[in-house]
């Protein structure tokens, strides 16, 4: 993309002084918005007093005819989150098609690539970048956008903004700001990998993508180990191989699905357990980004794991140690009880037993 200082004028609307394409700021050349930016002396038109509160909605108060000052809502622009196909575009939504119209400045991932869907659905806006490496910078203008009354609609390239995209830190600090922000849910690459794996989808976790340091990737799959949720995850083609080898070496070789080109012509699934997907990719080139998923832990091994695990405790060492944490005798027995998978009264008589030998 170019500079903000030599930006190219989108469908004949050229940046203005903010950097935000198209648009101005009200209230003279130092605007300001909650997060540091001033409104000008004059203040928002047609009020004499401005309140700003982190968690209300900008306040103002104008005066009756009798002199008395009456509250007010200020009106603010919305921001508005809408998700974008992943793919296919026939799969926008209706209302997401109409916030776009709406809408005073779009917030794009990549301006170019959001260019070309706003062109398909025959659409002509200003456009902003908003992207990893500016979000931090450029969300203090967009705040101040929403308080100069423009409703904003943030996209990514595809999907869901926020989820392994660009959005979190502008969504988070127009919540804070108390600004109103709105969505317009739509394509998911991980929720449509997750229901068309055929892996238990009532229960799961999503860790988008791992780290690309072979020891930081190793750390984090080990930590979910005895995870019993499926387990979501976007990789790059570059990555996925390495990635595979991985997750087969700590969790055994469970179940697994991989998605690529979801929504699109050459879509594909392949499923099968984490070994003969790794023989299927030791054949063909990878492409594209991938979602994995994978089988959680099996709750009854790892109950019967940890039961063999306290076996190596008498039932009375396995009571002291309760005991040392500060647990009655009872309450000790009761957790021996519910480690080892018996009852209460089998701990108990044990105990008695191991009494009576003495």
């Amino acid at each position: 993309m170019p500079s903000e200082d030599k930006q190219k004028t989108l469908h004949g609307v050229k940046p203005g002084a903010d950097g935000l394409a198209g648009t101005t700021c009200e209230g003279g050349e130092n605007p300001k918005t909650l997060h540091g930016v001033k409104p000008d002396a004059d203040g928002l038109a047609g009020t004499t007093t401005i309140e700003t509160n982190k968690n209300d909605l900008l306040k103002m108060t104008s005066e009756t005819e009798s002199g008395e000052s009456t509250p007010l809502v200020a009106k603010t622009g919305v921001l508005s989150v809408v998700a974008t196909p992943i793919g296919n575009l026939e799969d926008i939504t209706l209302r997401a098609i109409r916030l776009l119209k709406e809408a005073d400045v779009v917030v794009a991932e990549d301006t170019r690539h959001t260019l070309h869907l706003l062109h398909h659905l025959g659409i002509v806006k200003p456009l902003i970048s908003c992207h990893d490496q500016n979000e931090k910078e450029r969300t203090v203008a967009l705040l101040q956008q929403l308080q100069a009354g423009k409703n904003l609609v943030l996209v990514s390239d595809a999907g869901t903004p926020g989820i392994s995209d660009p959005g979190e830190i502008l969504i988070r600090e127009a919540i804070a700001a108390g600004y109103p922000v709105t969505m317009a849910p739509g394509p998911a690459a991980a929720v449509m990998a997750l229901v068309l794996s055929g892996l238990p989808a009532g229960r799961f976790c999503f860790e988008g993508f791992l780290s690309a340091q072979r020891k930081d990737r190793l750390k984090r799959i080990t930590s979910m180990k005895d995870e019993t949720r499926t387990m979501v995850f976007y990789e790059s083609p570059h990555r996925i191989k390495a990635t595979l080898a991985d997750i087969l070496v700590v969790f055994g070789d469970r179940k697994c699905c991989i998605g690529r080109e979801m929504t699109k012509k050459y879509e594909e699934f392949i499923r099968g357990s984490v070994s003969t997907i790794i023989t299927h990719y030791n054949e063909v080139e990878t492409r594209g980004e991938y979602v994995l998923v994978v089988e959680g832990a099996d709750e009854n091994t790892l109950e019967r794991k940890e039961q063999e695990a306290w076996s190596q405790y008498t039932v009375d060492e396995h009571i002291h140690l309760y005991e040392d944490e500060g647990l009655s005798v009872m309450d000790a027995m009761k957790r021996v009880a519910r480690d080892r998978g018996v009852g209460k009264r089998e701990i108990y008589a044990q105990r008695q037993q191991s009494s009576e030998d003495e």
